[in-house]
């Protein structure tokens, strides 16, 4: 037999659970950044843990849901902020209560990796003893990143700038799906999709318990709730767990790795939240969904085969054949789940970046929402929502929130609105876009704080600046990784324009880079302002 119909004909090396569990702690925090940014972020990271568990992506789902707890657990429990703002202190146990439900995905995502890296490690070992060679294909991963899902084997890989026509019919067949499911309710007031989730997740038959974990008082002592948590991850035998010295005890969390440091030895912070035995009482591990082609599952063995398209016999259309050019393409060409996207750039330190799609007119239609303000000579500013298809990201709302501003700076206000919309949308924030009135067209240092908050964990977001007096009168930027992302995470200087020792600390996005516009892409304007009429 060859040696390439073994192994699947292109993709990463599958990683084990220990492996992405220590990947997913290595990022940078710092408290400096204000909690709500952080719990921006964090929301960001459940929905896209939960797109990648719907498209197959087992390993993205699992290294972002453990970032997510890991981060809300560890490091946002200890943020200062929690002692100085009572709405950021709820937000947290609102948080940690999404760690709780998100426990069953983890268990019932950890014997699927591992049972895939164990049978690539044995077919590697097979392969050794035969003194075959290792298709050219099979790429190892760097051991500081996870697996790209593009090259996973999952799906198609595509070039998004060969195929932006094909992403935006993609992305548009998408929104309109999640909108059908969002409306679609059933007696117990969830979502089609929601309901989906669940038992994708395995979590269906344990649903007495979640309904009960979710009506707790919000505003039960915080430390109390996590050590609840724990007891519950800790004691898979009903026993008290060694750091426990009552019910009312305090955990106390180990410090968290730094960035160079990528032993093997798992943290308490993992054991904790991952290392569950299997005779606890959780739910039945569901079977995956089917999604690969028999050629890709001797390797990914519990992954099953790509579920073939319905074909539905049309009878031939008498004296007229239709133009090829009108061909509409079938469900299932649009089912995102068959394609994924390659990363289009790379940060500094080669980080791959998913490509961001930007609707042709958002940037002109901004522009006449603060156009009074820009009169005055008042900053304005809005949030570029959308989501994850394909593994690329897709802008698809432009939110205006409620805001204060001056010549130099806008602020956001009533933050919670603004969470609440996005909640309610399943939107993720992939960015921000705020006028300069009266300078030109660059990143402030107060810019890079903001932007700072957007992308330190999610390194494709991006920042629109419309200088519309100026030229250029436009650009898109991101933070440089390195120097740029860690100098504005440990900068403490304060003031409006201070300077920053680093000259590279930020860079464009767009041509070249990861950002792509397309006039097609459709979006939607949702303007938060108390006087949204007026504007």
């Amino acid at each position: 037999m060859a040696s390439n119909t073994i192994l699947p004909t292109g993709g990463t090396a599958p990683q084990s659970v220990e492996s992405i569990t220590r990947i997913a702690q290595n990022y940078e925090y710092s408290s400096s950044v204000p909690l709500r940014y952080w719990m921006r972020t964090a929301a960001t990271l459940l929905r896209e843990a939960h797109i990648y568990e719907r498209e197959g992506h087992d390993e993205q789902a699992y290294f972002l849901l453990f970032r997510h707890a890991q981060l809300v657990l560890v490091n946002l429990s200890k943020h200062p902020d929690i002692k100085r703002n009572e709405q950021d202190r709820k937000a947290l146990v609102a948080a940690e209560k999404e760690v709780e439900k998100n426990l069953s995905k983890l268990e019932v995502l950890k014997p699927r990796i591992n049972k895939r890296f164990e049978r690539y490690t044995q077919l590697m070992r097979e392969r050794d003893t035969r003194k075959q060679p290792v298709p050219a294909k099979i790429v190892a991963e760097p051991r500081d990143r996870i697996p790209d899902p593009a090259l996973a084997g999952v799906a198609e890989p595509l070039e998004a700038a060969e195929n932006r026509d094909l992403a935006v019919r993609l992305a548009q067949s998408e929104f309109s799906r999640r909108a059908t499911a969002r409306s679609s309710k059933v007696d117990s007031g969830s979502s089609v999709d929601e309901l989906e989730s669940r038992r994708a997740a395995g979590v269906w038959g344990d649903w007495d318990t979640q309904l009960k974990s979710d009506t707790r008082p919000g505003d039960q002592d915080l430390s109390q709730r996590i050590q609840n948590i724990r007891s519950n991850i800790d004691n898979p035998y009903g026993h008290r767990a060694k750091n426990s010295e009552g019910p009312t005890a305090v955990y106390k969390y180990p410090s968290v790795p730094r960035q160079s440091s990528l032993e093997p030895n798992v943290s308490r912070a993992q054991i904790a939240i991952l290392d569950k035995n299997a005779e606890r009482h959780a739910p039945p591990i569901l079977p995956p969904k089917e999604r690969m082609e028999p050629s890709r599952a001797s390797i990914i063995g519990d992954i099953a085969p790509l579920r073939p398209a319905k074909v539905s016999p049309s009878p031939a259309l008498p004296n007229k054949v239709r133009p090829s050019d009108e061909i509409v393409p079938s469900k299932s060409i649009l089912d995102p789940s068959s394609y994924t996207f390659r990363p289009s750039a790379y940060l500094e330190n080669g980080t791959p970046l998913r490509s961001v799609f930007l609707p042709g007119d958002l940037r002109s239609r901004f522009l006449s929402l603060a156009a009074s303000n820009t009169r005055a000579n008042l900053e304005t500013c809005g949030i570029l929502c959308g989501t994850l298809v394909s593994n690329a990201l897709f802008i698809s709302k432009l939110v205006i929130p409620e805001q204060t501003s001056t010549s130099d700076t806008c602020e956001t206000v009533n933050e919670s609105a603004l969470f609440d919309y996005c909640d309610s949308e399943d939107l993720m924030t992939l960015g921000w876009i705020h006028t300069h009135p009266s300078q030109t067209c660059f990143m402030s240092s107060r810019d890079l704080h903001t932007h700072c908050g957007y992308q330190v964990m999610l390194p494709e977001s991006i920042a629109i600046v419309c200088a519309p007096s100026k030229t250029p009168d436009w650009g898109v930027f991101r933070l440089t990784d390195p120097p740029g992302l860690k100098s504005v995470l440990n900068c403490n200087q304060t003031g409006l324009f201070h300077p920053h020792a680093e000259e590279n600390i930020y860079t464009g996005a767009l041509r070249p880079g990861h950002v792509y516009e397309h006039s097609d892409l459709e979006f939607e304007t949702v303007d938060l302002r108390p006087d949204a009429a007026r504007h």
